[in-house]
Order: C-alpha cells, then sequence, then structure tokens
C-alpha cells in the first residue's frame, strides 16, 4: 500500500522547485551573458562583470514586481508604463538623461527621492557595462506619459533584457511583446520576445524526472518542443514562418547538435530572432543537467555570443534550476546575489504578495518601500 504524501510537504517541495528555476532562468541569462562576452574564456580569477541586458534584464524583474504590486493595491495598472518607468530609473543611473527622466517621472513629487526601490541603491547598476543603442535612444526621447519613443531597431536588447517576463505565468508572454516595443518598434523583434517568453515558461513548468537515473536531456527538449507547439500559427503575433524557423533550430540540435557552422547560420547577427534561434538551438544541443557549461561556451562562439548565450543560460536555468549552473562561475558573477534576491522576491510576489492588497495587510511592512507600486 502506497504511503500517504503530506500535503503541506509537497507544497514546500512545489515551492522550493518553482524558486530554484526562477533563480535558474535569472542567474543563467546574466552568466550566460557574461561568459558570451568573453567568448567562452573569462578570465581565470576575479569578479566577472554583468553586461548591460543582465542591467536591463534585473530591472524588467523589478518593474514586473511593481506592477503586480500597483495591480493587487490599485486595483488597475499597465504593465509596460511601469516597466517603461523601470528602464528610466537605469538610464537615470547611468547618466542617460537624467534631468529629463527627473522631470518625467518626479517633478510632482519633490518630496520622493527617485530613483527609487532597492535596486537604484546597486552600484554595479550605474556603471556602463556595454552599449544598448536602440534602448538608450528610445529612453532618450521620455517626455510625457503620451510620447512614442520606441526606434525601428531589431536588436537582441528588445529579447534579452525581457526574459524574466517568463516567470510571471503564460498570461504575461504577450506583455513580453509589448515590453519590447517600448523601445524597439521591429515586429520580428517584439515577436521574438513573446516566444521567448513561450518556451520559457514551458521550461519553468517542465516536470522533473522521477529518479536521479532518468535522462534529464529528454525535459529540456519536451519543454522546447512543447512551447514551439503552443506558439501561435500565423495568426496574431508570430507568423508561421517565424514558428517554422524555430522547429528547424530544434530539428538541428537533435540530428547535427553543436555544430559551430549551424550556430552561425542559425544566428548570424546581434538580432532578436537570431539570440531565440541560436539560444534555443545551443540548449538543445547540450540538454543534460551536465552539459550546462558547454552549452553557455558553446553559445558563446555565435557571431554575437552575447545575446546567444543569455538565451542559452535563461533556458537551461529554467528546466535544471539554479542548482545545476557551475558554482566556480557563478560565484565569482557581480550581480548574482542581486539576481538571486530578485528571483526570490519574483516567487514570493507571485506565491504569497508579502504587501497584502488594497483590502488585506501584508505581512511585510517594507515591501512596498522595495518595490513601490508605480
Amino acid at each position: 500500500m502506497a504511503a500517504q504524501k503530506d500535503p503541506q510537504q509537497e507544497r514546500q517541495r512545489r515551492g522550493a522547485r518553482i524558486q530554484s528555476r526562477i533563480r535558474g532562468l535569472l542567474l543563467g541569462l546574466a552568466l550566460g551573458e557574461t561568459l558570451g562576452a568573453a567568448r567562452g574564456a573569462p578570465p581565470e580569477a576575479g569578479p566577472l562583470r554583468a553586461g548591460v541586458s543582465t542591467q536591463l534584464a534585473c530591472f524588467t524583474a523589478e518593474g514586473v514586481i511593481r506592477a503586480m504590486v500597483r495591480g493587487q493595491h490599485k486595483g488597475i495598472c499597465h504593465p509596460p508604463g511601469v516597466v517603461l518607468h523601470a528602464y528610466c530609473r537605469w538610464a537615470a543611473l547611468q547618466g542617460i538623461e537624467a534631468g529629463r527622466m527627473r522631470r518625467r517621472w518626479a517633478s510632482h513629487q519633490a518630496d520622493r527621492v527617485w530613483p527609487d526601490g532597492w535596486l537604484a541603491g546597486v552600484p554595479a547598476l550605474a556603471e556602463r557595462r556595454g552599449s544598448a543603442p536602440a534602448t538608450v535612444q528610445a529612453l532618450s526621447r521620455i517626455e510625457n506619459p503620451h510620447s512614442v519613443i520606441a526606434t525601428p531597431s531589431r536588436g537582441c536588447h528588445a529579447l534579452t533584457r525581457t526574459l524574466p517576463v517568463a516567470v510571471a505565468g503564460p498570461g504575461w508572454s504577450r506583455q513580453a511583446g509589448e515590453f519590447a516595443a517600448l523601445t524597439h518598434g521591429d515586429e520580428a523583434a517584439q515577436s521574438a520576445a513573446v516566444q521567448a517568453a513561450v518556451l520559457l515558461h514551458h521550461c519553468l513548468t517542465a516536470p522533473l524526472p522521477d529518479t536521479p537515473g532518468d535522462p534529464a536531456d529528454r525535459i529540456t527538449r519536451q519543454a522546447l518542443s512543447a512551447g514551439i507547439a503552443a506558439l501561435p500559427d500565423g495568426r496574431g503575433r508570430g507568423s508561421g514562418e517565424e514558428h517554422e524557423r524555430l522547429s528547424t533550430a530544434l530539428r538541428y540540435a537533435v540530428d547535427r547538435p553543436a555544430e559551430l557552422a549551424v550556430l552561425a547560420l542559425l544566428a548570424p547577427d546581434a538580432t532578436a530572432p537570431a539570440a531565440l534561434l541560436g539560444g534555443l538551438y545551443a540548449a538543445a544541443s547540450f540538454p543534460a543537467r551536465g552539459q550546462l557549461e558547454a552549452a553557455l561556451r558553446f553559445a558563446a562562439n555565435a557571431p554575437d555570443g552575447d545575446s546567444v548565450a543569455c538565451v542559452t543560460g535563461a533556458l537551461l536555468g529554467a528546466v535544471h534550476g539554479a542548482e545545476a549552473l557551475p558554482t566556480p562561475l557563478l560565484s565569482r558573477h557581480e550581480l548574482a546575489w542581486v539576481l538571486d534576491t530578485l528571483a526570490r522576491d519574483l516567487t514570493a510576489q507571485l506565491e504569497d504578495s508579502p504587501s497584502g492588497s488594497e483590502y488585506i495587510k501584508g505581512w511585510d511592512p517594507y515591501w512596498w518601500d522595495r518595490y513601490p507600486g508605480w
């Protein structure tokens, strides 16, 4: 007779698995971008520097939490507007049109410290970590709530910075495209952001192996296959042609895994669609838990290794969890603690709403100060 499972233990285990995978997604994207920038050969000692995609992804994650907080306390929220505010805080910290940012967001609240929230106090987020020209150009145009600032860019940052949106659940997948559209007007870039969010959702929710000896490589490829199948097939955002390209990348990974020529064919440039195709191919070429570092080093060989390895790390981290990431490298990453904190806070917001709501008192009196709902 099978022993009955303790419901409380099952909830705790489920929560631990979810948190590990959310941590894996955020930490994986950061480590991937860093290894990609180093072409797979980072320095042997010393801190590993974050890239600009990782900085922006931090503010996406923070913006998602703040949008949820606002929705619960105000009853209404436009998440893209809250995330745009997050990107403007990043820009202000970077010294990009800081005066214009302050006039746009804080001129009517003279008594408020701005930029606000705990993330604004992280020194590494105020340091230049590479170029994000389309994002910077768009944010530099910020004036009023109704201004259109997006450029026609198809650049990879439309995708890499929006990867954390997948954590919020399938209902937010379309929001990934809207977050990308804040600065990148190209429809293919926006579509790639949506597709990445769907794939990552399926990686985050993929079933675990029944025993440690089960082939975990099947889980990765099955999750990616299920994600592709769930994408739009030509209706709305995401065309049938884009769907077929993703399916082809997955077939290449099965039939011709880890070939540099295939990687260069799928990801020839620094665009959002190339980052997604290359990251998908690299992740599915090295699908097993113990292959995660090898996958990142392979992805780093793409023409734009930063973005491809960033996507690869997010996909595999979401499947296998944070514990699968290489400790010797991860422990040296300058934003590892920041990303780990954001991941844990995302989990807490999704599972337990620490600040409560308009009608229910929260259990954490400092949550609103950490994540003001605006």
